[in-house]
């Protein structure tokens, strides 16, 4: 089973669990969001339904966002500049960080076993367990700084 598949069914077991029925527009939104590799904005999974069969309006896209939230199921991910980003999270715990271009806004995921393991040992030396983590650069993409 892929990651979004596996992902699609944690949702289903989830809301199922708590008593949440099933709609359309909330499962436009899950489908949505397991299309894509990375974080988007609620502004960018209204577009892509709209340009779709689907008449998902943007207070809909918000509402399914914020109880994937409250449900544990979506990461919500905080750029800077306003507004926030949203990915599943995955049922085994994979997950990636984030670069952003300050000066057009491309995000680009990364993956970093150095960096996983240097928030393990902080883990330990703080004697903490560290139950969620996201690492959000900010640098200029190479379009942005071969303009400069």
């Amino acid at each position: 089973m892929t990651d979004s598949a596996a992902w699609r069914e944690e949702v289903k077991a989830v809301l199922r669990h708590e008593g949440k029925r099933s709609g359309g527009a909330r499962e436009a939104v899950v489908d949505a969001l397991a299309g894509h590799d990375c974080c988007v904005s609620a502004q960018e999974i209204a577009d892509e339904l709209r340009g779709g069969e689907s008449r998902v309006g943007l207070a809909s896209v918000y509402r399914a966002l914020e109880l994937l939230h409250g449900e544990g199921l979506v990461q919500r991910v905080d750029l800077g500049g306003g507004g926030y980003r949203y990915e599943p999270i995955l049922p085994g715990g994979e997950h990636h960080h984030h670069v952003v271009c300050d000066r057009c806004g491309e995000v680009t995921a990364f993956e970093d076993p150095t960096l996983e393991r240097a928030i393990e040992r902080m883990e330990r030396r703080l004697r903490r367990v560290v139950s969620a983590h996201d690492v959000v650069l900010h640098a200029d993409c190479r379009r942005c700084a071969a303009r400069a």
